[in-house]
């Protein structure tokens, strides 16, 4: 049984190729920070080769923009618990260095987030993330 769990939260109010493009790139930063949640690479019956894919179920669930802020905020505060964000500063960001320098500067209660990706202890991610409805 995995002892870690992946969630991804996404506003309720993104459009979905907002969502959908939200979800992707967060799955990207979890992928790149956390070793043990790609599977190896696999072959099918023929031999063809496929690459890894998640060693993780993903959730995906969805929350208001109040409760992103509350949540990344709650998520951060528990041991063991990554978060990653994607915000409305990154999605505006025509670069990563126009990004992160728009980011340098503005207020952390300013930020709107389009969806949080969670990893870490089960029960910590339950607590967190029990109480979410399914993104549909």
């Amino acid at each position: 049984m995995l002892t870690n769990k992946i969630v991804v939260v996404i506003a309720d109010t993104a459009p979905v190729g907002v969502a959908l493009n939200t979800a992707a790139l967060l799955g990207v930063a979890l992928g790149r920070h956390h070793d043990d949640t790609v599977g190896a690479d696999t072959a099918d019956g023929a031999g063809e080769p496929h690459a890894g894919m998640s060693a993780y179920p993903i959730p995906v669930l969805r929350a208001s923009a109040e409760r992103l802020h509350e949540l990344r905020e709650q998520a951060a505060a528990r041991d063991g618990v990554t978060v990653h964000d994607m915000n409305q500063v990154a999605q505006q960001a025509r670069s990563y260095d126009q990004f992160a320098d728009t980011l340098s500067g503005t207020k952390p209660a300013d930020i709107e987030y389009l969806g949080l990706g969670l990893y870490g202890p089960r029960q910590a991610i339950d607590s967190l993330t029990g109480s979410l409805a399914l993104y549909r």
